[in-house]
């Protein structure tokens, strides 16, 4: 049986750079000398800096998968705990022995052999472990509880304390202390603000790592902080504590008071439910369209638009929301389809994908084939170059030459994937907002009137009381054709348009036309007449 190659893999319980500094080095320079003396061979070397308390290192993951992968391996660690301190990695590891992916594992301080009892053994080992593991938490909790029974504070001191490392508690700081005393006592005159607060603090020397003061947070923390009462905090619970308070309970309880007193929501004003505001400019000066309130002459309330007329001298007048509402409706109807011919439109899209798409696989397979071959074609390379079966300058000359060709052929197949059906999605959004364009002519939500004219209007402007504005391609095409059109359906001059019905386009005055003279496909009216709906006109 031939010699296995190694994994080697060291690991730090704890992801603190500063913390087990000499861990990984040690055990790496453990390793390879052991290594050196048994003459094993690394394949490649893992190391890791994360608890194995739990299931979910990544290094170890990536070890495993490569040991499951490649099989015929051994590994190299300095204790079986540092490979797993749960039952999950631990059994990962024997069953990856049973079956022979793991062949060997190697440990300094411990023996192992895959015969039954060397796998008892490492059952044991890990079982060790991990009893390890979670006694030790439970010696860490109830070492915690006494602490919290003796009213010792449990972590670093907060600001104006210090840790007194003989009796292993806290007690205030000879200077700290005084500050917070002063700080608590300004604050609760009510005349400082966080920020001013802060600003006091970094006076007396208490600002962040970085020289500036305290933030907003920090100062709202400090000051709500019941361990200056004396109090130990665990768990969310706070317990009596055996240390010096440094605020009385009474001066306490006056800064809460005027913390509730600020934090309470203000009372703000309603705003003005203007749907049209800033959506339009004057006609005449160019300065934006605002709206108010005024009050008839029978004490009805109404909404007015009106210039702001902050370019200087307007002659223009109100105009009523109602009014102005339904100008934009009926420029609607003008950019607008029915729901039979945008039906119908989808539909043909639809096919159009599908054919497309089927159209694009077989082009879309020959250039990955092409890909793969000329992949294959350079790592055969490689391997000729590396027997020596050919120079050095050939080597060079023919990757080059393959390199490019791949490159060029990749790029190809990412600029047909992105040219392929770039045209369904607009034109299908635009069938869509002249259906939405359609169901708006008659609505009622004036916001989303709103909305959907900055999405498709050009220029929009307010002159002697009337609304108007262009239409982004192709609604301006449709829009042009449509004033043309009779009510009746034949050709004649346009009405005006509170006389004139919505129009709905007929089956002869769709087509299909080039915009702008790219690919996209989009409807164009032709017609003159109205009549059935057929696939040659469509």
């Amino acid at each position: 049986m031939p010699k296995p190659k190694y994994f080697l893999y060291a690991r730090k319980s704890t992801e603190d750079d500063d913390k087990q500094v000499m861990s990984i080095e040690a055990q790496l320079f453990e390793l390879r000398e052991f290594a050196r003396k048994e003459n094993l061979e690394i394949l490649e070397e893992f190391q890791e800096s994360k608890s194995a308390k739990t299931p979910g290192r990544p290094v170890f993951n990536e070890m495993m998968s490569k040991v499951e992968s490649i099989g015929n391996v051994g590994i190299l660690a300095w204790h079986p705990d540092r490979l797993a301190r749960n039952s999950i990695d631990g059994g990962r590891i024997i069953y990856a022995v049973d079956t022979q992916k793991i062949v060997s594992l190697r440990f300094p301080t411990f023996w192992f052999e895959p015969t039954p009892q060397g796998l008892f053994m490492l059952q044991v080992a890990f079982g060790q472990s991990k009893y390890y593991s979670d006694n030790l938490t439970e010696n860490v909790k109830r070492g915690m509880r006494q602490k919290v029974r003796r009213g010792e504070w449990l972590t670093k001191a907060p600001f104006g304390y210090v840790n007194n490392r003989t009796t292993r508690n806290i007690e205030p700081h000879s200077v700290h202390s005084k500050v917070i005393v002063c700080a608590f006592n300004e604050y609760a005159k009510g005349t400082y603000s966080y920020e001013s607060l802060a600003e006091f603090l970094s006076l007396h020397g208490v600002t962040t790592g970085k020289g500036t003061p305290l933030g907003k947070a920090s100062i709202k923390r400090m000051l709500t902080n019941r361990a200056y009462l004396g109090f130990v905090k665990h768990y969310e619970e706070w317990f009596e504590g055996s240390f010096a308070p440094i605020i009385s309970p009474k001066l306490f309880e006056a800064v809460q008071k005027v913390l509730s007193a600020r934090e309470r929501p203000l009372t703000r004003k309603v705003k003005h439910d203007f749907p049209f505001v800033g959506l339009f400019r004057c006609g005449e000066c160019g300065s934006m369209i605002t709206a108010q309130w005024a009050t008839g002459r029978h004490g009805g309330k109404y909404r007015y638009y009106r210039c702001t007329k902050k370019k200087g001298v307007c002659s223009q007048r109100y105009v009523r929301e109602e009014d102005l509402a339904e100008q934009i409706k009926e420029r609607l109807k003008t950019i607008s389809l029915c729901d039979k011919y945008t039906s119908y439109m989808l539909t043909k899209i639809e096919v159009w994908e599908h054919e497309k798409k089927n159209s694009s696989q077989s082009c879309v397979q020959n250039l990955s084939n092409k890909i793969k071959a000329s992949e294959t074609r350079l790592e055969k390379l490689v391997e000729s170059y590396l027997d020596g079966d050919i120079l050095k300058e050939i080597y060079i000359k023919k990757k080059d030459e393959v390199m490019r060709a791949t490159l060029a052929l990749k790029q190809e197949k990412k600029d047909f994937d992105h040219k392929g059906n770039n045209w369904v999605e607009p034109l299908r959004e635009w069938i869509l907002d002249t259906k939405q364009a359609d169901f708006l002519s008659s609505s009622a939500d004036f916001k989303e009137i709103s909305s959907f004219v900055k999405k498709v209007g050009t220029n929009p402007i307010v002159r002697d009381k009337s609304a108007r504005f262009g239409a982004l391609a192709p609604f301006g095409f449709v829009a042009s054709v449509r004033r043309f059109l009779h009510p009746k359906g034949i050709l004649g001059p346009a009405c005006a348009p509170a006389a004139r019905r919505s129009l709905a386009l007929t089956s002869q005055e769709v087509s299909i036309c080039d915009l702008n003279g790219s690919r996209t496909r989009v409807f164009a009216v032709r017609g003159r007449r109205p009549g059935p709906l057929d696939d040659k006109a469509i």
